[in-house]
């Protein structure tokens, strides 16, 4: 039986409440003061991407990234293998992606024109960071990319927009590791002060992401 994805995300969010909790997070270094590469962090409402400017990339990293050479803009995001990609979503399937570790995907999506008029109904915040936070954040999803000791990884399947792909990636979906953590944990790993703790459920992530939009 077909299941409605907002209606998943808010059972699923009640879901990871109770276990939350059970998390532990490191400490995160401060942003730093310089202000330089803006970035954009993405919201649909249940899915949250991080979204940086194909002139910006550092050399030699996210080789995936020529498969779109037209693109201005690339979005990144991270999930589960067969959740993800499904353009039909079953209440199986929905219990087994938050309850069994699966296997996860990047979904890269090659942008022509800038993130707020590709994704007009989502919610788009700008975050300016120095240069280290962006080397750092750059390194995150590139190693979030499988490839199996290759130097790049062929897309797994057609993404969700014409210009993007899945793309095979490491780590386990479940419960307490979602899309949304996985982007809470970029932006961290970046020396940004974001909790991946209660990241599970987009607007919990997007609420810290307006606070780093306000102070920066």
């Amino acid at each position: 039986m077909p299941i409605d994805r907002f209606r998943f995300v808010k059972c699923f969010a009640a879901l990871a409440l109770l276990l939350a909790a059970c998390t532990a997070t490191a400490p995160s270094e401060p942003m730093g003061d310089a202000v330089g590469t803006t970035v954009f962090v993405t919201s649909n409402g249940w899915h949250t991407g991080i979204v940086i400017a194909k002139a910006d990339m550092t050399p030699n990293l996210l080789p995936e990234t020529g498969d779109f050479p037209d693109a201005v803009f690339f979005e990144f995001g991270w999930g589960d293998a067969k959740f993800y990609p499904a353009e039909e979503t079953t209440i199986g399937m929905t219990m087994e992606a938050a309850l069994v570790p699966s296997p996860a995907v990047m979904h890269m999506v090659g942008l022509w024109t800038t993130p707020s008029r590709y994704f007009p109904d989502a919610e788009v915040v700008k975050l300016s960071i120095d240069a280290t936070q962006f080397s750092r954040l750059m390194t995150f999803i590139d190693d979030s990319f499988d490839r199996a000791g290759n130097p790049r990884v062929s897309a797994s399947a057609p993404g969700l927009y014409k210009s993007s792909g899945f793309y095979p990636a490491k780590g386990s979906f479940h419960l307490l590791n979602t899309c949304n953590t996985w982007t809470a944990r970029a932006l961290r790993a970046a020396g940004l002060e974001i909790k991946a703790t209660g990241t599970t459920h987009a607007e919990a992530l997007m609420q810290q992401v307006r606070g780093l939009d306000q102070a920066a």
